[in-house]
Order: structure tokens, then sequence, then C-alpha cells
């Protein structure tokens, strides 16, 4: 079975040479030197305040929303994303992040007079696109690094891997001319 820092490596490996470095960090080096274990247990030190976690929460849902197979909130991303940027990034690496949401709370409040969590769905896509257009101060920074984190941290996730994809040791016969309207999942080995 693939343990989480095996898909955090495939992940980050997707990703390629753009990934955030705390994603690699956390996926380990392709050698022979021990990696500490990722814990369990809650962050080391608290990275948000309750506001940004509640942004972070639904941001996250509008990135991956809930449709036939759970979102980024079941798949518990938002506490992915505290977890390694406490336990596994450096203060630094963590500004974009924390700068974007404090960006996308002032536009959140100019332009709809409510915080990014107390946002409509639509207006909070319509924050996150100004951000990935770089139509906000940081704002694509802050994208790439947010949208990697949520997918790492729902890729990587128990539902990610059991219920968006399907673990196949085998996946069967090779078959060229397999017609594409007949593929439901992506498959894993």
């Amino acid at each position: 079975m693939i343990d989480r820092r095996g898909a955090l490596a495939s992940v980050a490996a997707m990703f390629g040479t753009a990934v955030f470095a705390p994603i690699a960090r956390a996926a380990g080096p392709a050698g022979p030197v021990a990696v500490p274990k990722i814990s369990d247990g809650p962050p080391s030190v608290a990275v948000f305040t309750p506001a940004q976690r509640e942004a972070v929460t639904v941001l996250s849902e509008r990135v991956l929303p809930t449709t036939d197979t759970p979102g980024a909130i079941a798949a518990g991303v938002p506490a992915y994303i505290e977890k390694l940027l406490a336990d596994w990034s450096y203060p630094k690496e963590r500004e974009p992040l924390i700068a974007g949401l404090a960006m996308l709370e002032a536009r959140s409040q100019q332009d709809y007079k409510v915080s990014v969590a107390k946002a409509t769905a639509a207006q909070q896509d319509a924050l996150l696109t100004l951000a990935m257009n770089d139509q906000l101060p940081g704002g694509n920074a802050f994208f790439l690094v947010f949208r990697q984190l949520v997918l790492t941290g729902y890729f990587t996730s128990e539902i990610g891997m059991t219920q968006e994809r399907e673990y196949l040791p085998v996946p069967g016969e090779y078959n060229g001319a397999f017609p594409y309207s007949k593929v439901n999942k992506v498959y894993t080995a």
C-alpha cells in the first residue's frame, strides 16, 4: 500500500522544478538519507489566525469542491496545509501565502464588504481568479503556492487516493485502442 510520503513524492514529481519547497522536503530525498517521519499530531506552531484558517478552508474547497467525490474540506486539506507549513517550511517560505490571504481579505472587504470566509462561492471564485491572473499584488505567487498545497493535500489524503484515484498494483492488460469514453478513474500503481 502506498504511504503519504510516497504519494507526496509522486505529486512533487508531477509539479517538477516548480514544486513548493516544503512539499519537496516532506516528500523526502531520493537517496539513502534518513528523513524524519511525518507526525500525525497537530502542527508544531499555529501558522494561521482563526480568520486565515477560515479563509484557507473555504478557498481550498473552491479549488477542489465536492462533486461526485468529496472535496478538499472532507479530505482534511486545510489541516494538512497548516501542518505542512508549520512543520516543513521556514517562516520566509510562508510569506507569499500569508500575504496572499491578507491581500484577498482586503480585496473582499473592499469589493464585497465581507470577509473571504463569509463571501459567496462566486465572490470567492472571483477573488481566486484575480489572484490567478496576477491582477492583485503578489496574486500569482500566492495562487501557485496555494493551488499546489491544495492539490498535494487532496491527492495524498485517504480520500484522494481511494475515492478520486484507484490503487491497482497490477492495472491489467495493455490495450492501445481503449476508448477514452470508458475511462472512469485515473489509476496509480
